[in-house]
């Protein structure tokens, strides 16, 4: 780990929804050099954060996973939260899946929901839900993973909490096709289907975003570099105000047919754009790149 990479204190806590990925969170969390506890019961969070505060360069950052299966110890974690933020950068974070996801992922490992008591997995999930709308609500950080597999939720935690160097916040420009949905956790849309599509020319079809020809062709059309200088300079004021309210973190969505050529072109082009911002990191991903 880099000396200075992270300011101390620097503090995780992880939670949602039973069956939502907070193991795979927490495994992704361990590979880039957080402390990681699992199953940390809301008040012993201060008796550990004084631990690593005395250890001081030792443990700069810490996670911890905090659910349902602390059952009445988990009430505790809205005023344990409470406590701990004065002073020290706490975020939040909520992992959270649709009700017929979560039926299928409690299925297919054959476990029974840990609030279903004698009833089905999804009276489980409607009681769990009940219970941590008022911690959903106070979150830093939502992510659904319904439309996550393992290795993407992983690749999302890097995004999320990965190397950030300075940075006081984080934008992570997503391209995607709108045939296959809208991305379940984006804070902003912007629409690239007012552009001509590549796929109707048929030496550009096979290609993708990445390659020159296509990006020349994107680029060339009308409105292309006027959408960049406007859409930049909009996003400019609201990526300022995220760092001034402490928002950490957030994605905008770059939308095409397929998510193949002109979200691709546009998402990299705005990305140049938005690092000259100060104080701001910029992500790309490509969440359907490949997909045709």
């Amino acid at each position: 780990m880099e000396p200075g990479r992270d300011e101390p204190g620097d503090v995780l806590i992880v939670t949602g929804m039973s069956g939502a990925g907070r193991s795979t969170v927490a495994n992704a969390l361990e590979d880039l050099d957080w402390y990681v506890v699992d199953n940390l019961p809301p008040q012993m969070l201060r008796p550990l954060l004084e631990l690593a505060e005395l250890a001081g360069g030792a443990v700069p950052r810490v996670a911890v996973v905090v659910d349902v299966r602390g059952r009445t110890l988990f009430s505790d974690l809205p005023e344990a939260l409470r406590s701990l933020q004065a002073g020290r950068q706490v975020r939040l974070v909520f992992l959270d899946a649709s009700d017929a996801v979560l039926v299928r992922r409690f299925e297919a490992v054959r476990r029974p929901h840990p609030l279903q008591g004698e009833g089905t997995i999804l009276d489980g999930i409607r009681r769990e839900r009940e219970r941590l709308a008022p911690v959903r609500e106070a979150a830093d950080i939502v992510i659904d993973t319904s439309m996550f597999n393992v290795h993407q939720l992983s690749l999302r935690a890097v995004q999320l909490f990965g190397e950030e160097g300075a940075a006081r916040h984080t934008v992570t420009l997503m391209s995607f096709g709108f045939k296959y949905g809208l991305p379940p956790d984006v804070d902003l849309v912007a629409d690239m289907r007012f552009l001509p599509n590549p796929f109707w020319n048929e030496d550009l079809r096979p290609l993708t975003g990445e390659d020159p020809a296509v990006r020349e062709n994107v680029l060339g059309q009308e409105g292309a570099a006027e959408f960049l200088e406007a859409y930049a300079a909009a996003l400019r004021p609201v990526l300022e105000g995220y760092q001034r309210e402490n928002k950490r973190h957030s994605v905008v969505a770059i939308g095409c047919t397929g998510g193949k050529h002109r979200s691709v072109v546009m998402s990299r082009e705005l990305a140049e754009r938005l690092e000259e911002i100060p104080g701001v990191a910029v992500r790309v991903a490509h969440r359907d790149l490949g997909r045709e």
